[in-house]
């Protein structure tokens, strides 16, 4: 690795070689978390995101607290599997308290077994992917719920509108763990999917997925994807005139919003954090604040948001850890599985038997001027 400034947790930590170090005094605490990301690629406007929402939580920490500083050290991962593993054993090899804010739920799946083999807490991976979720696991905890609670959510409306012909689009290369939640939330209501179509990710064009889906002749279309391949889908739906109704997971972040925004075209999503227009919520205020104190461009929506809860989470668990001694990464883990945090408008509990921090879903829609309304 090339020397170069990295801007992390508001300060400047320096990357020679392998080793990183940040200028300190004696009397300073330093946890440093370490983050895999995708920051450039299809997903680099989610990963952008939720990196920022993290870095706003760790500056203003870092403001109100001469005692500890909070640095973050983002390494990009393009979506992919192979480099995302590659950064995570960099990150442990170098030493972070815990991974944090990972953005893509397939790649935080195949990390897992460096995770519970290093024993190294990864933190609020930004993806309701069932197959980071099983009981076997010891190692992953998660601020925001699943896709099952976000599919038996969806589903309750597909129901209450009395829709009977549901398609399901997802990303190949995930767990068959979610295509199981979705199968479950189905038979919940007493729905069977009429088509199932799987894409990649990364695929520049998505015309004969469009042309299932238009074939099937569908009441709705219900998404896990990667906010591009809906955009694209959409339109081409759109195009052909189909009436039917769009719903997406929270995955496709608030870069699908913005993708839609102004193109006369709305769709359905779940959401696992507070609205951002939520102004008069604690959590949402603060987040507005320290984003524009950051000094990015970056500006509050959902994946922002979800960022943010995940820094001031990770904040909190090694406040608590130090006041042991040190932010460790056993000790870190210990506090994470005692914490009870209210941030004003979201609630997150942790205990030594559940990982899962919240189950907050909202199901929200968004008009066709991008307005969040419903």
């Amino acid at each position: 690795m090339n020397r170069r400034d990295l801007l992390v947790g508001g300060s400047a930590l320096f990357a020679t070689g392998l080793t990183w170090s940040a200028k300190t005094d004696s009397t300073t605490n330093v946890v440093t978390f370490g983050q895999s990301a995708s920051l450039t690629g299809g997903q680099a406007a989610y990963g952008k995101d939720v990196r920022d929402g993290i870095l706003a939580a760790f500056t203003a920490a870092n403001k109100s607290d001469s005692k500890t500083r909070f640095e973050l050290v983002s390494l990009d991962d393009g979506g992919d599997k192979e480099r995302c593993k590659a950064n995570v054993k960099k990150l442990i090899a170098e030493g972070v308290t815990s991974l944090v804010g990972l953005t893509s739920g397939a790649a935080a799946e195949a990390c897992l077994p460096i995770v519970e083999e290093a024993r190294i807490v990864m933190l609020g991976t930004a993806s309701g992917n069932m197959g980071i979720r099983s009981d076997k696991l010891t190692m992953a905890y998660h601020v925001r719920s699943g896709y099952d609670d976000e599919y038996k959510r969806m589903l309750a409306y597909v129901k209450e509108f009395n829709m009977s012909r549901v398609g399901y689009v997802y990303l190949k290369d995930t767990s068959p763990a979610n295509a199981a939640a979705m199968n479950a939330a189905l038979e919940a209501v007493g729905i069977k999917m009429t088509v199932s179509v799987p894409l990649d990710r990364n695929a520049k064009s998505f015309e004969a997925e469009a042309k299932t889906l238009l074939d099937a002749k569908l009441d709705c279309v219900l998404f896990t994807t990667n906010a591009g391949p809906i955009a694209k889908i959409i339109n081409l739906m759109a195009a052909s005139k189909y009436a039917g109704f769009y719903f997406s997971s929270s995955f496709a972040g608030q870069a699908l919003i913005d993708d839609i925004t102004g193109k006369g075209q709305s769709v359905i999503m779940s959401q696992v954090v507070p609205r951002p227009n939520a102004i008069a919520m604690g959590v949402v205020k603060r987040c507005s604040e320290d984003l524009a104190a950051l000094g990015t461009d970056t500006r509050i929506g959902f994946t922002s948001l979800e960022g943010y809860i995940v820094g001031r989470v990770a904040v909190e668990a090694a406040r608590s850890a130090l006041k042991g001694g040190d932010a460790s990464r056993s000790r870190f883990r210990s506090a994470l599985s005692e914490l009870n945090l209210d941030l004003s408008g979201y609630k997150t509990h942790f205990t030594s038997r559940s990982p899962q921090g919240s189950r907050f879903v909202d199901v929200v829609a968004i008009d066709r001027t991008g307005r969040i309304i419903g």
